[in-house]
């Protein structure tokens, strides 16, 4: 094993200096070890020790900088909170029976280091580090890291048996690092998926958006469809459904995938690319020449998407855009002036900027389309935008440089015929007849009070 020596942050080091100082081992644990061994700055610092709670709480009693919060005493774990950052320190422990396939029955605290790293899910997960003794992997961790290997601690099925989340989390890994997952765990994987139904849908959901935004996101949607379609059953009819239309190479499944893939990694624009099309299969035709059709798909994969999305108690946020971007995904773009000023007017920069995206997504997807010719296109139709955005333009009610008052000025009596007038000044301002100038503006408006 190559003797690794890397650098804590300093309170870390102290928490275990602390604890190693009253007689106790202590290391650093888990996914920043795997982090630091990627080259990764972890996010978090978690250490496991041999002190129970209890004597972990003595130990920082009464230290200058430092308090201690009991966040999980059942499990063994004190957050010692050193200088306004958090250390989960938890006691080696060996876990019970997990009769509800999430939760172990009961914890049991024990004083081997390796016992505990036994419990863990995944060999890269399972590894412990200490500054004075450098790298403890009693599972090859090291090893899965630099072969780019998912694989779980001691048996598969017995760990995903005891806890379904590991299958998706499995598959989260491989996605976020692009690894591959192991013969033993893939097996395990596709033996017990439905297990998952077990888990909570908020804990399945924040899986979920970790692996869709993974750099090896396809080879996760295209490996394991049967997985996906247990968290999201709205796609099983797309998976295998041919579409014998000349603008696609793919299966809808295929094509799902591939798009997710193309697109940026953001969770609002990688869930649009999974249900943009999801609907296809309920809206296909095939016409007299033997060319499938899906007239009004997006109307199906709104509903689809919709349904996913309740069901996974995703945030309203993040719902409203997805369906807004799946329903509007074939909006015609062209690049014409005035149709991006009303475009640009009805989407706000952000969303317009966002449907090019799926848009460009959409047709990398395909299979079908020039890579480059797509690239290019895209590119130019985001200058374009970004061209306009930059002159200011009036695109909006607010944006017109006359409002209500002032065309009561004009004579006109208050009411709707104040809102239709503004909208045909609008109208006028985007198609260029117009220009958004207070005195043409009122000109224009005063032939509506003649009439």
């Amino acid at each position: 094993m190559k003797d690794f020596h890397f650098s804590l942050p300093a309170a870390a080091e102290q928490v275990i200096a602390r604890l190693n100082a009253e007689g106790y081992e202590a290391y650093a644990v888990g996914g920043c070890v795997r982090d630091m061994l990627l080259g990764r700055e972890p996010k978090d610092w978690d250490i496991c020790t041999s002190a129970e709670p209890a004597e972990v709480e003595r130990v920082f009693a009464n230290v200058p900088f430092c308090h201690i919060v009991e966040t999980g005493l059942q499990h063994g774990t004190v957050t010692v909170v050193v200088d306004h950052v958090p250390y989960e320190v938890t006691t080696y422990r060996a876990d019970g029976d997990y009769s509800d396939h999430r939760h172990p029955d009961f914890v049991r605290f024990v004083r081997n280091l390796k016992e505990d790293l036994a419990r863990r899910d995944f060999t890269v997960n399972a590894m412990a580090y200490h500054p004075g003794e450098g790298l403890r992997d009693e599972f090859g961790g090291q090893e899965d890291l630099s072969r780019r290997v998912i694989r779980c601690v001691g048996n598969p099925a017995h760990r995903f048996d005891e806890d379904a989340l590991r299958i998706l989390r499995a598959l989260r890994f491989a996605s976020v690092y692009a690894f591959s997952i192991e013969e033993e765990t893939d097996r395990a994987i596709r033996l017990l998926y439905d297990t998952m139904s077990h888990v909570a849908p908020e804990r399945i959901w924040q899986e979920m958006q970790k692996l869709l935004c993974g750099q090896g996101v396809l080879d996760i949607l295209l490996s394991y469809p049967e997985v996906i379609c247990s968290v999201f059953p709205e796609l099983d009819a797309s998976v295998g459904f041919m579409q014998h239309n000349p603008y696609h190479h793919f299966t809808v499944y295929e094509h799902l995938a591939r798009s997710t893939a193309e697109v940026r990694p953001e969770t609002i624009l990688r869930l649009t690319m999974l249900f943009h099309d999801a609907g296809k299969p309920r809206a296909f035709t095939v016409d007299e020449k033997g060319i499938g059709h899906a007239y009004g798909h997006a109307e199906y994969s709104v509903k689809l998407a919709a349904s996913a999305m309740e069901r996974l108690r995703v945030d309203n946020k993040t719902r409203d855009k997805v369906l807004l971007l799946v329903r509007d995904h074939d909006l015609p773009l062209e690049d014409s002036l005035k149709m991006l000023r009303r475009r640009l007017g009805a989407y706000g920069e952000e969303t317009l900027l966002q449907l090019m995206e799926v848009q460009r997504a959409d047709a990398l997807g395909k299979g079908t389309f020039d890579r480059e010719a797509v690239e290019s296109a895209h590119a130019q139709r985001v200058q374009r935008l970004r061209d306009l955005v930059s002159t200011n333009p009036c695109v909006t009610l607010r944006d017109l440089a006359v409002n209500g008052k002032d065309l009561m000025g004009l004579g006109i009596p208050a009411g709707k015929k104040i809102g239709e007038i503004l909208q045909v000044l609008l109208d006028r301002v985007i198609s260029g007849e117009t220009s958004n100038e207070r005195e043409e503006l009122l000109r224009t408006a005063m032939q509506f009070v003649q009439k």
